[in-house]
């Protein structure tokens, strides 16, 4: 079977499961080189994982086995890497979010298209076991028509455990840049488009402390709004509620609920593949547990960038963990920004199709 040769850029907290399911999981993958701005962040990924070569940018971009460069460095750095690769001819697939500004991610989109490249982007969650059956439910009209839905995301930040938590306080960090795109993405997946924002934001201290080793004492100035809510209009009318927070010490919300005319769907936490998808319908009331109709209930970040490799390998344009999708995501989180500084709503510029659903392993006389 071919493999696609990926160019691994950032060796830091999360590259660890991309190694491991990229060398391990996925077929269709080969990990040959690594880098990162650390010499020995990237000689000790290359070690515990087997990675032939170490690299440095330039020398990935200039290798002709290079296919795709895997960019997972830290999200200021997102847009000029991935931009100087797609220059360069390779394919990318980037950690989310796709860049920090929309006119940065379109431009992206823009360049990958004219060059003919692949552009993929996490996160690639909506793909797992979970989020493909609520997919399903929904195709399956076990909801009816999506009236509404609501997301939420509260915690109170990563100072406590993150080894290195500082640049989630920094532009492009964020309850909403950090984790927004895990609920947004599984909302356009299960939901389509949106088509209209407003938001509002806030923070509650200016200063945190990190508590986590081996940073622990140091100050953090916190430079963006740590509580962010937004109101989103789809395409298909519903209507949708967003919270992402770093100033909630604990909470009993839901992840993700979908509210349909037939029933009420509550989706696991997106920022995992597996379950449980619970589904309540108009005839009974109660919510019953659904069995997973699919695979990857596991751990399985790297899956959008194993689809774009088979859509290399097939030479088609289909990738579902897609640059387009990422964009239009990214649009959703800056609207709210830029809803809570005008005080009027924003109309979206982008749109996309929903990506195409899984095939699936279902579960006997089920669906």
């Amino acid at each position: 079977m071919r493999k696609v040769n990926v160019g691994v850029v950032g060796c830091g907290n999360i590259s660890g499961i991309y190694f491991q399911n990229l060398t391990h999981v996925f077929k269709n993958t080969n990990v040959y080189s690594c880098c990162d701005i650390r010499e020995q962040a990237a000689k000790d990924a290359a070690e515990k994982w087997g990675i032939p070569h170490i690299q440095t940018l330039d020398e990935m971009l200039e290798c002709e086995d290079v296919e795709v460069i895997l960019n997972i460095t830290t999200p200021e750095s997102h847009y000029d890497v991935c931009k100087k690769a797609l220059l360069a001819g390779k394919h990318v697939y980037v950690e989310k979010p796709l860049s920090l500004t929309f006119d940065e991610g379109s431009e992206l989109v823009k360049i990958s298209q004219e060059k003919g490249l692949l552009l993929g982007c996490a996160p690639d969650t909506f793909l797992g076991a979970g989020m493909q059956t609520c997919r399903k439910l929904i195709d399956n009209d076990f909801i009816g028509e999506i009236v509404g839905a609501v997301a939420f995301m509260m915690c109170h930040g990563h100072e406590s455990w993150h080894p290195s938590p500082e640049f989630y306080y920094k532009r492009g960090g964020g309850p909403m840049f950090d984790m927004g795109p895990y609920y947004l993405a599984a909302l356009v997946n299960l939901m389509g488009s949106v088509r209209e924002v407003m938001g509002m934001t806030t923070k509650a201290v200016e200063e945190r402390i990190i508590t986590s080793q081996p940073l622990y004492g140091k100050a953090i100035e916190v430079e963006v709004d740590t509580h962010v809510a937004g109101l989103l209009r789809f395409e298909n009318g519903a209507v949708a509620t967003i919270i992402t927070s770093f100033d909630v010490w604990n909470s009993t919300l839901p992840r993700i609920e979908i509210y349909g005319t037939k029933g009420t769907l509550i989706a696991p936490d997106p920022n995992t593949f597996g379950g449980p998808v619970l589904l309540a319908t108009r005839d009974g009331g109660i919510f019953r547990e659904i069995p997973l109709t699919h695979i990857y209930a596991e751990n399985s970040r790297g899956i959008g960038l194993s689809d774009m490799a088979q859509c290399i390998i097939e030479e088609i344009d289909d990738n579902k963990a897609s640059g387009r999708m990422a964009n239009h995501v990214l649009e959703i989180m800056c609207a709210i920004d830029e809803s809570q500084k005008s005080g009027k709503s924003y109309i979206m510029k982008s749109r996309v199709d929903r990506p195409q659903a899984l095939g699936s392993n279902l579960v006997k006389g089920f669906v």
